[in-house]
């Protein structure tokens, strides 16, 4: 089975502060952040190949050949503490979490250091200039550092999403369009009622 995209829950964010406290311990915010990104970018990997994501979610895989494989794969090519974290993960079978240990490990960063990151949902590319807009927007908004996502959503008809974590913030036009119809629904039967009531005085 393939890794599974989860929310925090209790055990992630333990095995979250236990790395993130020997990040920065080692390097301060600029190892920690280093560490998140790793992890993040190893779950990229997960995510576009579905043999990378077998080897690490699967419980059929012997410990001691996924921890030689996680070796051949990693070293030397992410930090001693990241590769260390991933071989712990595997000896405590608890690879498969690695979704929810890394999103939990973003939360903390972002509380401790003052940064936020935003994935901005645009129905065609969104220009440098008019993403600096948005950044700086919700800068202003939040008072903190914002890093940006841009992803394009060919399902869009135009305007702009915004997702802040589990926060999603919907300035497209079908919300809007949405919107609109419910007024006019609700106003529709608020009419309907006010004439039968009329009709009843």
């Amino acid at each position: 089975m393939p890794l599974i995209e989860a929310q925090p829950d209790a055990l992630a964010k333990v095995y979250a502060k236990s790395v993130f406290e020997i990040a920065h311990t080692q390097g301060g915010q600029a190892n920690t952040e280093s560490v998140l990104g790793e992890l993040e970018d190893i779950l990229e990997m997960a995510r576009n190949d579905a043999q990378f994501s077998e080897l690490l979610a699967s419980r059929l895989i012997d410990t001691d050949k996924r921890d030689a494989s996680l070796l051949r794969i990693f070293e030397g090519r992410v930090s001693t503490l990241t590769l260390n974290f991933l071989r712990q993960l595997n000896r405590k079978g608890r690879l498969g979490n690695l979704p929810s240990i890394s999103a939990a490990m973003d939360e903390m960063v972002q509380s401790q250091f003052g940064r936020i990151e935003v994935d901005v949902f645009t129905a065609s590319p969104i220009s440098a200039d008019e993403l600096g807009s948005v950044k700086n927007r919700i800068a202003d908004a939040l008072g903190k550092d914002v890093i940006l996502h841009p992803y394009t959503d060919s399902s869009m008809l135009g305007g702009i999403k915004l997702r802040l974590g589990d926060q999603l913030i919907d300035a497209s036009i079908q919300a809007e369009l949405r919107k609109m119809r419910d007024n006019l629904v609700n106003k529709g039967a608020a009419e309907v009622r006010g004439r039968a009531g009329d009709m009843v005085d």
